[in-house]
C-alpha cells in the first residue's frame, strides 16, 4: 500500500509549487517565453530540477499552471449568487471580478501573452481556453438563472455577460496595460462596478423584480430631488 503524503509534505509542496509559478511568471516577464528555460526557473524558484519537472513536465504545462492559477478567484469556493435579486448578484459577480483583475501579476500575465502570441500562439489559447472562457461560462450561467427566475430579461446571456465584464475591465484593468501608473482607489473601483450594475440593471432588469429597475425610470442611485416630483 502506497502512504499518503503527510500534512507537511503537501504544505511543501504546494509552497515550492507557488514558488515555480511566481518565479517563472517573472523569468517570462522579463526575458520572454521562449527565452525562459526550465532550468532558469527551476533556479530562480530555489528547488532542484527534479522537483519542478515532478510538478512540471514541459514548459507548456507550466505555463498552463499559471493561467489556471491567476484566473482562480481567492472565493472560488462559493457559489455563484443566488437568483432572485438582480442588483445583489451583479454586485457580488463584479466586485470578485475587479478582485481577480487587480491581484498582483495578471497585467504581468496578460503583457507575456501579448509579447509572445505573433510567436506562440498557443499561449493565447491557453489564456482564452484554461483562463477567460471558464470565468466567463460561471458569469454567464449566473445570468441564465436570474433569467429562468424571472428577475431579468435577456434574449442571450453571453451578450450580456460580455456587456457587465467589459464595462468594469474597461476601467480597472485595459488602462493598465498601457498606462505604468494606474492604480485606482478602492472608491473609484467601487463605482465602476456599481455604474455596470446600474446599467445592466436598466437594461436587463425585470419590471418588478426585487433589485431590478422598472423600465424607463432612472436607478434610484441616480435620481435627484425633483425626480420625484
Amino acid at each position: 500500500m502506497t502512504a499518503q503524503p503527510s500534512e507537511y509534505h503537501r504544505r511543501v509542496a504546494a509552497q515550492k509549487r507557488t514558488s515555480i509559478v511566481e518565479a517563472a511568471t517573472k523569468l517570462f516577464l522579463d526575458s520572454g517565453y521562449d527565452g525562459t528555460s526550465l532550468a532558469r526557473v527551476a533556479e530562480a524558484a530555489g528547488v532542484s530540477r527534479a522537483t519542478l519537472f515532478k510538478q512540471f513536465t514541459s514548459k507548456a504545462a507550466l505555463f498552463e499552471a499559471i493561467v489556471t492559477e491567476y484566473w482562480k478567484a481567492d472565493d472560488e469556493e462559493a457559489p455563484l449568487p443566488e437568483p432572485g435579486d438582480l442588483r445583489a448578484g451583479l454586485e457580488t459577480v463584479g466586485r470578485r471580478y475587479v478582485a481577480l483583475l487587480t491581484q498582483p501579476g495578471m497585467a504581468a500575465l496578460f503583457r507575456i501573452v501579448i509579447a509572445e502570441v505573433p510567436r506562440f500562439p498557443e499561449l493565447g489559447e491557453t489564456q482564452f481556453n484554461l483562463g477567460k472562457m471558464p470565468y466567463f461560462a460561471s458569469v454567464r450561467r449566473y445570468l441564465e438563472a436570474e433569467n429562468a427566475a424571472g428577475t431579468a430579461r435577456l434574449d442571450d446571456a453571453e451578450t450580456a455577460a460580455t456587456q457587465f465584464l467589459g464595462m468594469i475591465s474597461n476601467y480597472v484593468f485595459w488602462p493598465r496595460m498601457l498606462l505604468a501608473r494606474w492604480e485606482p482607489d478602492d472608491a473609484a473601483l467601487t463605482n465602476a462596478v456599481d455604474q455596470a450594475v446600474l446599467t445592466m440593471l436598466a437594461r436587463y432588469g425585470a419590471q418588478g423584480a426585487h433589485g431590478a429597475c422598472r423600465p424607463g425610470a432612472a436607478p434610484e442611485a441616480t435620481r435627484t430631488p425633483s425626480d420625484s416630483g
